[in-house]
Parts: C-alpha cells; structure tokens; sequence
C-alpha cells in the first residue's frame, strides 16, 4: 500500500455509493435531485445502472461521490449484482406511501451484504415524504427497523428537495470519518515502529484515492439519524 507525506500528495477522495430499493420508490429523482436540483414527475423506471460524480468538501478535502443508480425492477437484479462491487456507501429507498417498499426492505439488505465487498455504509431513506395523506408506513416504523439494522435513518422528499442532500452527506461524512480515523491509527502504528519515518513534521496518510481493494477494508459504523 502506498503512502505519500502531505506535502507530496493532495488528497482526492472517491466513494462508490449505490441507490438500491424496489422501483418506483423515486431513486432516479433523488439522484437528479442531489446531482442537478432537478424533478421530472414523469419519470419512467430506470433500466440498467447509470452513475454520476457529486463532488463535496469536507474539512477542506474534495470528496467525488460517484452514485449508482441501480435499477430496481426484479427482473434487472442479476444485471445489477455485480455493481455493488466496491462500494462504500448506500440508499435503501422505500416508498412512504407504499408499503410493500418497505416491506422489501430485508431483501435489499440482504443483496447488498451479499454483493458487497465491505460492510457498506448504509442510510435507510424514506422516500416521497410529501405524501403525507397516502403515507402507509409511519417514521417511528422508519427509526425502529433502522435501529434494528444499524443503519442510519431519514425521510426524504425528491418533489421539494426536503432532506435528499442531508442524506446524501449523511453517508459521505461517515465514510470520509472512518477513512479518517483509520489514518489516524495507521500513522500511530507507523510512529511506534519507525520514528525516523516521521522527521520534519510530516504526517504520513495513506494515498487518497479509494481503490476497490482499499476500499473493502474500511469497516461499518452504524447509527441512526432522524430527519
């Protein structure tokens, strides 16, 4: 593995995050929402997978989320399998006002620690939180099924942006703080062995970038957070 001072490399973060979840429960609009402030009420369900890159700053750090749109529809799951691969990060979006989503929720967990190369940071999102007249699943049935599952939680609304970027961040803080933290033990690590390696006042990271294999080592931190 290679290790760069930080006067040698700027740090450039890229975390593979996935939107999973039954179709029709508005991922495609949250990822439009998130990437271009933009709705489409006619949207059609998405076939295939298609990505887009969402830089953020964090601490000063520029962070590239690359987010999987990952098609929904059963008979598209043994195409999509294979783009869990490397990720880091996800949305399980379910449908507020559609309980089945809901309902569909441990096996899309399943799938995804099935897939996945790491225990993946995971924010269960409920969607269409407008929907408050056609609402089948309530919050606290939101909060309590995340408690159970060690994911973090919150209520979306894709139509008036209500929540989508919070949730969205929820999960790049939380990779972005583990990746931080195991730095931090790393270079520990490294000083107790070899003083000499940190002379001059440089602080020795790990190479910023995140590749497939770095990225299957970081661990799951769960929580919950409310809307």
């Amino acid at each position: 593995m290679a290790f760069y001072s930080e006067e040698e490399k700027t740090e450039d973060y890229l975390f593979k995050i996935v939107l999973i979840g039954d179709s029709a429960v508005g991922k495609s609009n949250l990822l439009a929402r998130f990437a271009r402030n933009e709705f489409y009420p006619n949207s059609k369900s998405t076939i295939g997978v298609e990505f887009q890159t969402q830089k953020m700053e964090i601490n000063g750090k520029e962070i590239k989320a690359q987010i999987w749109d990952t098609a929904g529809q059963e008979r598209f799951r043994a195409v999509t399998s294979a783009y869990y691969r490397g990720a880091v990060g996800a949305l399980l979006v379910y449908d507020i006002s559609r309980r089945q989503t809901f309902d569909s929720i441990g096996r899309w967990l399943n799938e995804l620690h099935t897939h996945s190369d790491m225990n993946v940071v995971t924010i269960l999102v409920g969607n269409k939180s407008d929907l408050k007249d056609a609402r089948e699943v309530t919050t606290a049935e939101g909060k309590t099924l995340a408690e159970a599952e060690g994911l973090f939680f919150m209520e979306t609304s894709a139509l008036d942006s209500s929540n989508v970027t919070a949730a969205f961040q929820t999960v790049v803080k939380e990779i972005y703080n583990i990746i931080l933290s195991r730095k931090v033990i790393i270079s520990q690590e490294l000083k107790h062995k070899d003083p000499s390696s940190l002379t001059n006042g440089k602080t020795v990271v790990l190479q910023g970038e995140m590749t497939e294999d770095a990225a299957a080592e970081v661990p799951k931190k769960a929580g919950c957070c409310s809307s």
